[in-house]
């Protein structure tokens, strides 16, 4: 008979792929909330956070999503599309020069990602010029 640790295991991953199928069928409502169940059930599985994190984003609940790829980034700092997808999120929610810093981590890590530079010079562009930057 499994233990209930392997069976909360089997719970949360048994959400996780109900919630990544809805993600991956453009439904983010319903995503997030097996993805919330199988979080409370295996807390700080990365793996989780990032499918959950992306179903905010897309219903447009950028602090979560922030909140979420910003807990992986603390945990895994080499993961380039947590800091894309913290880099979106705050430019979303106005933190232009926050989401730059994560876009060109995320590019560094991934050069040949034309995706990570495009937004990354998006991003860019949306800074303001400072005085000291005119030249003429």
């Amino acid at each position: 008979m499994p233990s209930g640790e392997e069976q909360t295991a089997a719970g949360a991953y048994e959400l996780f792929q109900r919630g990544s199928s809805f993600l991956a069928a453009g439904h983010p409502g319903q995503a997030a909330m097996h993805l919330e169940r199988a979080a409370a059930l295996a807390p700080g599985k990365n793996s989780i956070r990032e499918a959950l994190a992306r179903a905010h984003f897309q219903l447009g609940s950028y602090d979560r999503a922030a909140d979420l790829f910003a807990a992986i980034v603390d945990d895994v700092p080499v993961n380039d599309y947590a800091h894309f997808g913290l880099a979106c999120s705050l430019v979303n929610l106005g933190r232009i020069e926050e989401a730059r810093r994560h876009f060109r981590v995320a590019a560094a890590m991934r050069p040949d990602d034309l995706q990570y530079r495009e937004r990354l010079l998006l991003c860019e562009l949306r800074l303001p010029r400072r005085s000291d930057d005119a030249r003429g």
